[in-house]
């Protein structure tokens, strides 16, 4: 039998926590979404001239432009009451496909932003069956979508 000292105990011991810690942390997601101030959330507006991606959105528009799907995506461009365009992409085979969905309609959506060139896109405008990500959805006359 090995006889070990006190100090090489703790140095054992010492290397076995940290094994676990990074074994743990592996499990836990990455902080996905930029920290936001109750008081003044961050608008698209904001979003766009900061260039910034990754953000946790809530808008109201009109749409202005059905897009043709794309593989798993319903695609439509919505006008703040700014003026301000947003590229909409709905995940149809993790949420319902807006079939009544026409130009000139009213939507609220939430869901994540990314900066592009163009004014930006909002996509995971459903449920995260992974809970990785916050729940996002799509208002259309009086119909939740997630």
């Amino acid at each position: 039998m090995i006889k070990l000292t006190r100090r090489q105990t703790q140095r054992i011991w010492l290397i076995i926590a940290f094994a676990f810690v990074l074994l743990i942390g592996n499990y836990y997601p990455p902080q996905l979404d930029q920290p936001r101030s109750l008081d003044a959330p961050l608008t698209a507006e904001q979003l766009f001239a900061d260039e910034q991606s990754r953000v946790q959105l809530q808008v109201e528009g009109t749409v202005v432009r059905l897009l043709p799907d794309r593989p798993r995506h319903q695609r439509f461009v919505i006008e703040l009451e700014s003026g301000h365009t947003l590229l909409i992409a709905h995940n149809i085979e993790l949420a319902p496909r807006i079939d009544s969905l026409k130009t000139g309609d009213s939507v609220s959506i939430y869901g994540r932003y990314e900066w592009n060139e163009e004014g930006g896109v909002v996509h995971w405008t459903h449920h995260d069956p992974a809970n990785i990500h916050p729940h996002g959805w799509i208002r259309h006359q009086g119909q939740l979508y997630q």
